[in-house]
This record gives structure tokens, sequence and C-alpha cells, in this order.
């Protein structure tokens, strides 16, 4: 494991998981939302997650296993890391409550009802919450993004960016609210911007557990469970949002336009 890799691999988590404060800048001129270009981007970072998921992690995956663990045995461990990726994340939107869940969409109209002092406590609550929930999101994704840079630096880099874009949503969950309930837009900031960290928390952790049993099978496994991580965000969370910001024809169109640029992409790195 080269130490360039490692650190580039940091230094995308922070950016990715960091994020999460462009979305928290909507409480310093928010009016309005339904923005069309917020419906276009949260559709571009889905079709990035999910086709590079198809097309190029999970078939690398597939390739490490089948090498590693044989022709019959490969596929199916590819297929169930892919599924368990899917499960892990699924468990982990149950768990939190639907409101106070980031990946529940929301139009900031709905948070940011400003008025009477019992929907000020409410709202801080939702805030608080919110904090609490996109920090356990992020952590696995944290360890998404780290692992694939760790295996492919310029895969890591699209990863890192298409996270980026969804984390923006999520700042606007923890920060609206709770601007709302303490009109301090500066704490708002903070809370949002601080929630990010636990997604290089994640790269942190999994780089100390995961180091000493780092092979080809471990990274086919992390591939294809990154893999199903990206395309349930994508089908449960950024295209749902994506149409509630937006006309459905927005998202479809950024849907496309990632995917468009993502086999581009993928074609000047080959």
């Amino acid at each position: 494991m080269e130490i360039n890799n490692v650190l580039l691999a940091f230094g995308l988590t922070i950016f990715a998981g960091l994020s999460t404060g462009i979305g928290s800048l909507f409480t310093f001129f928010y009016r309005k939302t339904n923005t069309k270009l917020l419906s276009v981007a949260l559709g571009f970072s889905a079709g990035v997650m999910i086709y590079i998921s198809f097309v190029e992690i999970l078939q690398e995956a597939r390739v490490d296993l089948v090498r590693e663990l044989g022709a019959k045995v490969g596929p199916w461990a590819a297929a169930a890391a892919f599924f368990a990726g899917i499960f892990i994340i699924a468990l982990i939107d149950k768990l939190i409550p639907s409101f106070e869940n980031p990946h529940e969409s929301k139009l900031i109209e709905a948070m940011g009802q400003c008025h009477g002092d019992k929907k000020k406590v409410r709202l801080l609550r939702t805030g608080l919450l919110s904090t609490i929930a996109i920090t356990v999101h992020n952590f696995p994704e944290g360890i998404a993004t780290f692992a694939s840079t760790i295996q492919s630096p310029s895969l890591g880099v699209v990863i890192a960016i298409a996270v980026a874009i969804h984390n923006i949503p999520e700042g606007i969950t923890v920060s609206v609210p709770i601007f709302c309930a303490t009109g301090n837009r500066k704490k708002a900031f903070i809370y949002s911007f601080l929630s990010g960290l636990s997604e290089p928390l994640g790269a942190l952790i999994g780089y100390l557990i995961l180091l000493p049993f780092l092979n080809d099978t471990i990274f086919g496994i992390l591939f294809a469970a990154v893999a199903g991580i990206m395309v349930f965000i994508s089908l449960d969370e950024l295209l749902p949002t994506a149409r509630e910001y937006g006309e459905h024809h927005h998202s479809i169109y950024g849907l496309i336009a990632g995917m468009a640029v993502m086999e581009v992409s993928l074609r000047f790195l080959a």
C-alpha cells in the first residue's frame, strides 16, 4: 500500500465529508427551494454512482474474487458482498426515525417553518438528531471512498465527487432546522460542517482495522459492498430527493448526464 494513495484517500474522504458545509451555506441565503440546479446535480450524482457501481466497481470486484477464489465461488462472493452492502445501508436507514433520517427526502420549506416556541424546540431536536444520523450514515461512505481510492486512485476521485454532491442536501437537513430554532446562522453552519467529519473518521477506523488484512480478496469484497451501498443510496435517496427539488425530468436529465460523463471519464482513464 503506497503512502501517497493513503494520503490521497484520507484527503478525498475529508473533501467528501466536509461538503456538507456547502449544504449548510443555504442557511445564509435560502428563501425558496425546489431549485432546478440542485435537482439536476442530485440526479447527476445518482447517475455517476449507479453507472460506476455496475460498470466498473462490481466488475472489478468479480475479477479480483474470481482470481482469488476461483470461477465458481468468485462471482457468488461478489454478489453476496454486493447485497450485503445494500443490507447494511438499508439497516442503518431502518434504525433511524424517518424525519431525522438524512436519507429521507425533505424540502427546505417543510423544515423551515420557524414560528412558535414549541416548533423551535422541535426543530432544534430535529437538527441535532439529524447531525447524529448523518454521522452514522457517513461512516460507511468514508470507508467506501477510502477503500476505493487505495485500490484505484482515479476511481476514488470520481466516487468522492459523487459522494460530495450527495452530501449537500444532508448539510441542508442539519443546518436549516438549527437555524430556524436558534436564529444563529453561524451555529447552523458549524453543526452541519462538523457532521461531515464522520466520513474521514470512518476512513481512519477502517484503515486501522483493515490494514493488517488488506489483500485482493478483501478488496474484492469491499468493492462489491461499496457498489451495493452506492446503488442503494442512489435509488433510495438521491433520485427521490432530486424529484422533490425539481421536476421529474430534471433528475432524469441529470442521471443520464452523470452516466454519460462517467463513461467518457472511464474511457480516458482506461
